[in-house]
């Protein structure tokens, strides 16, 4: 039973009103948004709080058919159900004050509520890494959880977010960079990019597995990252992944 009384306990009970409505399931941005929409009080953070392991608050309720997807277990057997067209929208005109890292935070939450690549991000960019081989916008790290029956090896992951669809070679060489202290790296660049520029990026990340992630850089609210290559785990440097993690060691595995 869904205890309403609490701040939380209305949040999970909308929570699972909404996916009582969606038999094929919702991701975990679309269902924060959904939230949102019937009661715009709640604070997103609060949001997060309360959905991003439904699964297991909820295991005879909810489970995870894929990464970053939440769907009823009544509906487990409903395999015809096909997911809902996205609707096709014009995309408003960007605001020259949106900055690059009005987009860290969001992302590093993408990296470990929907893509479950961390299970810690962090916001970084500018110089900490004092490195003229740049330092990553978004910084994360994947740990095991005690409940695993196998642990594994922390894994670090790095990316680079690009408003600028100018900027998708430096992008490209920059997340290149990354994989020296990097078990993973992404590239993170406007969806409305030349198509040649994209599918030439896209052949490029999968031929060095390295991640690319499409978003709307002129909506900060609901940038709507996408998917379109998941990096290759490979190992890294380990001098340069002691040398670059203890400048932020502190925030990083808080």
């Amino acid at each position: 039973m869904v205890t309403t009384t609490t701040i939380t306990g209305k949040i999970k009970k909308i929570a699972l009103d909404v996916l009582a409505d969606r038999a094929e399931g919702i991701r975990y941005s679309d269902l924060k948004r959904k939230i949102l929409e019937r009661n715009s009080s709640f604070n997103p953070n609060t949001i997060s709080g309360a959905t991003w392991d439904l699964e297991i608050t909820y295991p005879d309720k909810i489970y995870k058919p894929d990464r970053g997807i939440f769907r009823l277990l009544k509906f487990r057997e409903d395999i015809t159900t096909q997911p809902d067209q996205q609707t096709i929208t014009k995309k408003p005109t960007k605001s020259k004050s949106i900055k690059e890292e009005d987009f860290y935070k969001s992302f590093a939450d993408y990296l470990v509520n929907e893509l479950e690549e961390c299970t810690n991000a962090i916001e970084l960019g500018g110089n900490i890494f004092r490195d003229k081989w740049g330092t990553p916008d978004v910084i994360g790290i994947r740990k095991s959880k005690h409940s695993d029956i196998l642990q594994f090896q922390t894994e670090i992951v790095s990316a680079e977010i690009k408003i600028d669809s100018n900027g998708l070679i430096i992008a490209f060489g920059q997340a290149c960079a990354y994989k020296i202290f990097s078990h993973k790296s992404y590239i993170v660049v406007p969806s409305n990019s030349q198509l040649d520029d994209i599918t030439r990026l896209d052949t490029l990340c999968r031929q060095f597995g390295l991640g690319l992630i499409l978003f709307d850089e002129t909506n900060v609210e609901d940038p709507n990252y996408e998917i379109r290559a998941r990096a290759v785990k490979h190992e890294p440097d380990m001098f340069f992944v002691n040398k670059n993690l203890k400048l932020i060691e502190d925030k990083l595995f808080k």
